[in-house]
């Protein structure tokens, strides 16, 4: 049986519009270096990255700290690549 060609896999179209402020949510634990490590990260895929947009909030613990990056978003894979990294690195435990 053949595969119907109608149904080849093609790119979906993004609802996102580029280039954009993207917000990206980056969760681990409240540790020398973390804050450090993802921005380093950030500046790897977004070189114009601002210091100045990240809102960091601790947990109620105190264990755990988020992190709200806003980098600008130039294409789909940027940011897979972006989610790839920081979802790789072994300081990070959530991105959202």
């Amino acid at each position: 049986m053949s595969a119907d060609p109608s149904l080849a896999s093609t790119p979906e179209p993004s609802l996102i519009e580029y280039p954009c402020a993207f917000p990206i949510k980056v969760m681990g634990a409240q540790v020398d270096g973390f804050v450090e490590a993802v921005l380093a990260v950030a500046r790897q895929f977004d070189p114009e990255f601002d210091d100045q947009s990240l809102v960091r909030r601790s947990s109620s613990g105190g264990r755990y700290l988020g992190l709200t990056l806003t980098v600008t978003a130039t294409s789909r894979a940027q940011l897979d690549d972006l989610y790839r990294a920081l979802s790789g690195h072994p300081m990070v435990k959530v991105v959202l």
